[in-house]
């Protein structure tokens, strides 16, 4: 089977609608919020149906499903059969510890687009992610490349201590040759953004500088691979170093491939209990639950939100990016802002970048 993306149809606001189903993962990742968890909060298989109507009824052609690890949810394929009768596409994102022939034999069934989180070679993704997640990643990799479900590989950038780091061309490569060999479309790196305050959420994130040399790198490596595999980059401020480099068509490529820019309130996710959330990675504002009121009800809500409307004007940023001339087209995280300078509409503590207001010759 050679599975193609239907075009999608917008029949309402966003395209697509994430539900992080389960807050579980069998994985230890020095990175993650969810890293060996038990998930305490997660709905049944009825309510779960519900959800997928009201995400439909939203207007949706897409649900992502994420976590934790979606397949940790034994009730995962059923939901997915069903969002699938209802007519709606489905991914999923999984590092591929759990896979199986009956698993496999579902995400087949059910054209289940794949995206598997691999954070660089063996050595450096087994300490980042855990022993033997290197070689189940790519077990995985090439058992769905067959059946041309394996959408992308999701890289993160992490340092497991002061001396071990992903932050390099030669993880960067790995990955992205291992995405060349077995047909995946993307390699998506992403910036790590912290899921609070807590200086454990914050150890293995790496430093301005790091970030810098990273986005840099990437940025010569999409020419090096040319589309094959495309490579994007979950990070406000590579849009910067894409115009600063003399991206070709920037504006093209920003509107309709750029996956980095920061969209709190712009987007909405939906949490494992069916609370809505702005962000992926914030759960301090919720804005709604999908079992209290239509999605519809809750996402017009979040647009009429004095609060949300004044974090998506970036007129309204404070420090270094008040001041940017690269303010429209970045701006920096903001769950970012608000987990490691405790303000949200504080300055991307990541960025290195000195504007020039503020550069004394």
């Amino acid at each position: 089977m050679n599975f193609r993306l239907i075009p999608l149809e917008r029949r309402g606001p966003l395209y697509i609608v994430p539900w992080l189903c389960t807050f579980s993962c069998s994985s230890n990742c020095v990175h993650c919020a969810f890293a060996g968890r038990e998930s305490s909060d997660a709905v049944d298989t009825s309510k779960a149906f519900r959800i997928i109507d009201r995400i439909y009824d939203f207007g949706a052609s897409f649900v992502g499903f994420s976590g934790g690890d979606p397949l940790m949810r034994k009730d995962i394929f059923e939901i997915i059969s069903y969002a699938r009768k209802v007519g709606m596409k489905c991914s999923i994102i999984t590092d591929g510890r759990l896979f199986n022939d009956k698993i496999f034999e579902n995400i087949i069934k059910n054209e289940v687009l794949v995206s598997i989180s691999i954070d660089g070679t063996e050595k450096v993704n087994d300490m980042i992610r855990g022993k033997g997640a290197y070689e189940a990643a790519v077990s995985s990799i090439k058992k769905l490349s067959k059946e041309g479900l394996l959408n992308c590989l999701v890289y993160t950038l992490a340092n497991y201590s002061e001396t071990v780091t992903n932050v390099s061309r030669e993880n960067f490569v790995h990955v992205l040759d291992l995405a060349r060999d077995y047909g995946a479309r993307w390699v998506v790196f992403h910036q790590l953004i912290p899921y609070s305050s807590n200086p454990e959420s914050l150890r293995a994130v790496p430093s301005p500088k790091q970030y810098e040399w990273a986005w840099n790198m990437l940025y010569e490596l999409q020419a090096v691979y040319k589309g094959k595999p495309a490579v994007n980059v979950y990070s406000p401020f590579f849009a910067r170093v894409a115009k600063q480099r003399g991206m070709p068509d920037f504006e093209n490529w920003y509107n309709n491939f750029f996956l980095g820019r920061c969209f709190f309130g712009k987007f909405m996710s939906i949490a494992e209990n069916g609370d809505v959330i702005p962000c992926s990675y914030n759960y301090v504002y919720r804005i709604g639950n999908i079992f209290e009121k239509p999605l519809k009800n809750i996402w017009d809500e979040m647009q009429s939100s004095e609060f949300f409307s004044k974090v998506r004007s970036k007129n309204n940023l404070r420090g270094k990016c008040a001041v940017c001339e690269y303010l429209e087209i970045c701006g920096g995280c903001r769950t970012a802002a608000l987990f490691q300078k405790g303000d949200i509409f504080e300055s991307d503590p990541n960025c290195i970048y000195m504007p020039k207001a503020l550069s004394f010759k």
